[in-house]
């Protein structure tokens, strides 16, 4: 492309490349079949995990016995490279509530394909129980990236409450001249064993790309789908979303997040609703601008569906002394006590000072906010403090975080660099 591409971009199409051919990039403990492979997170942040657990091991107690976070150090969560983390606790499947599941992308050969993996321990340790590949790809390594996992919380359609859903962008390694990127949707009712092939939200009408899918339940019921477009010739990159009555037909295609100037690229949607109705949306804005140097903001919804006007750029969440954060934010809910609205914690991949420098906490701090993201936000230490300061497609690069049942606890999964492997750790503190 001639265009000029941001930074956030470019880490996101190494991230991709990263996966489809991991040798480039120089992550040698990742290569072949055995990449697919999850250990059972007994190592310590600075080495390899060892041993296996059983894939179909049993929640301890059912029925949300096994909810509770439990305060571990930092693990590997799985042996090589796992990209753009993902972690889901089953609150709406029956016998099977309390498991925790995670979701990252793996090179496996020269494809990418997505590794799920599961606690019955509340998120002490984690084997892996799934692969979700598309068969589509899996033959010339055509690009896979950040995918993300979710829970139906309802019926939709035919898919009962507790099917699991998970979509990824694919076809970024497709030679320009003829790519056409999609966001393809999978779906799994055997809490993440087995995955089949669900249906395609959008497919790019032209060589640029389609990113970073996140699902949502609108207050209709209907499956949001938001995502980063790149095929608009009127701006670089800028949010949508379509939704769904049955996840298999998608309609409704609408700006959420677009910056009148081409060149500005909001990227990176996280949603999450609170008690009261309203949703929260975080995402980047990455552009030529200093003000928008990929800084995290966060609008709302009322409904979930209607974001207001699109040229709306949100605000930039704070702490009160002015810290910020910039590239690949993520978002979560926890309830709180004596606070019926609960509590939003954030993080983005690097932490910075009012001043524009580099703030002393950076890869090792979350943020929670008790007044539904307005106001200042407050830090607590992150549970995995990251150590490389590299502003790349690892570090802490849209980190996710599972609060407790209670709130009380919080388990991240977090990507680092051990040695030249990109890989994800795990670990559990209280907040």
């Amino acid at each position: 492309m001639s265009r000029r591409r941001t930074g956030h971009h470019h880490a996101r199409k190494v991230a991709a490349a990263a996966v489809a051919a991991v040798a480039a990039f120089g992550l040698t403990a990742c290569q072949g079949d055995g990449d697919t492979k999850a250990g059972s997170s007994t190592g310590s942040q600075d080495a390899a995990s060892q041993g296996s657990g059983s894939p179909d091991a049993e929640a301890k107690n059912g029925e949300g016995g096994a909810a509770a976070l439990r305060k571990t150090g930092p693990k590997p969560l799985r042996d090589g490279t796992g990209l753009y983390p993902r972690a889901i606790r089953l609150e709406h499947s029956g016998k099977d509530n309390g498991r925790v599941l995670a979701s990252t992308v793996v090179p496996n050969g020269g494809n990418g394909v997505g590794a799920i993996q599961e606690s019955t321990d509340g998120g002490a340790n984690f084997n892996q129980v799934g692969t979700v590949a598309d068969p589509k790809s899996a033959d010339d390594g055509k690009g896979l990236c950040c995918a993300t996992l979710y829970e139906l919380p309802q019926q939709v359609g035919d898919m009962p409450a507790g099917t699991l859903l998970w979509a990824a962008s694919f076809g970024q390694d497709e030679p320009e001249s003829s790519r056409h990127m999609s966001i393809r949707v999978f779906k799994s009712t055997d809490v993440g064993r087995t995955w089949s092939p669900l249906s395609t939200v959008a497919t790019a009408t032209n060589a640029k790309g389609l990113w970073e899918p996140e699902f949502s339940i609108d207050a209709d019921g209907n499956l949001v789908c938001h995502y980063s477009d790149e095929t608009d010739p009127n701006h670089s990159q800028k949010l949508v979303a379509v939704r769904s009555r049955d996840g298999v037909s998608w309609d409704g295609l609408h700006d959420t997040v677009a910056s009148a100037p081409v060149s500005d690229r909001p990227g990176m949607a996280v949603v999450r609703k609170v008690p009261d109705g309203k949703y929260v949306m975080t995402y980047e804005i990455c552009s030529k601008d200093p003000k928008f140097s990929c800084v995290v903001h966060v609008r709302t919804s009322s409904d979930g569906w209607d974001w207001g006007d699109p040229a709306n750029l949100g605000t930039r969440p704070e702490t009160a002394d002015g810290k910020y954060f910039r590239h690949a934010p993520t978002l979560a809910w926890a309830p709180e006590d004596g606070n019926p609205q609960g509590k939003l914690l954030l993080v983005g991949q690097v932490m910075y000072n009012a001043d524009g420098s580099k703030a002393e906490g950076s890869g090792r701090t979350v943020w929670t906010n008790s007044e539904g993201g307005e106001g200042a936000w407050k830090e607590i230490p992150a549970p995995v403090a990251v150590k490389s300061d590299k502003v790349d497609f690892c570090p802490n690069y849209s980190s996710s975080l599972l609060p407790s049942a209670d709130g009380r606890q919080l388990l991240e999964i977090a990507t680092d660099y051990a040695g030249e492997v990109c890989r994800p750790y795990h670990a559990t503190d209280g907040m």
